[in-house]
């Protein structure tokens, strides 16, 4: 990976952006570049957590197997968001499965790297600190949203942060059974939805999986 797009993916990182310019390029030398197709594994549960995984570009999504045998959606990773935190300060295996939706680069920072660099930056080790509380707060607002927000927002606000900056032109790329089981519903309401947001003047189908946000200040709103 060139050193360049190694300061870029350290970049990408809330924990990384309050670090002093030497601090970040030493990051940086620490990263090690994976590409991973679309379907493509990244890892499975029972696998050894030894490294911070950092998305640099595409979408990962998370998840376990439930009871009755089904996968269970738990959360999606976007460019800037990184897992594997937890091993940073303890040896650990995975609890769940992370694969690509999309063609995907992924920044990866061993533990032991990690680790010296922590004894040397207390700023560094208290971002972590923070993250962890983040992600807490992410995965219990998540659920929240779940049980308490309709199914018209859950979908405006998954619809908003898939987008992010490309309302314009933007692929989703879960199917539509797993949007379903991510926001709690099932893939008829889904559909439903769609067509609703698409009635209203929100969003607009382009192609398979493809759309635009046409009022994303609107779509926010959305109750």
């Amino acid at each position: 990976m060139m050193v360049h797009d190694a300061k870029a993916c350290i970049q990408l990182v809330p924990i990384f952006q309050s670090l002093s310019t030497k601090e970040k390029a030493e990051v940086a030398t620490l990263v090690r570049h994976h590409h991973f197709a679309a379907g493509e594994s990244l890892f499975i549960a029972g696998d050894a957590v030894t490294s911070l995984l950092i998305v640099a570009h595409g979408q990962v999504k998370i998840t376990q197997i439930a009871a009755n045998g089904k996968e269970q959606l738990l959360y999606l990773l976007n460019p800037g968001d990184f897992d594997g935190e937890a091993a940073l300060f303890k040896a650990s295996t995975r609890q769940n499965f992370g694969t690509a939706l999309s063609e995907t680069d992924v920044c990866l920072i061993r533990r032991e790297d990690f680790q010296k660099l922590l004894q040397r930056s207390p700023q560094l080790a208290l971002n972590i600190l923070n993250a962890f509380g983040q992600r807490l707060a992410s995965v219990t607002e998540q659920t929240t949203r779940t049980t308490t927000a309709s199914i018209e927002e859950r979908l405006a606000m998954y619809l908003l942060e898939t987008a992010g900056k490309n309302t314009a032109d933007f692929t989703l790329p879960l199917k539509k059974k797993d949007i379903a089981s991510y926001l709690g519903t099932t893939p008829e309401t889904i559909s439903r939805k769609f067509r609703d947001f698409a009635d209203a003047g929100l969003i607009k189908k382009l192609a398979v999986n493809r759309f635009q946000i046409l009022d994303p200040d609107q779509l926010a709103l959305v109750e």
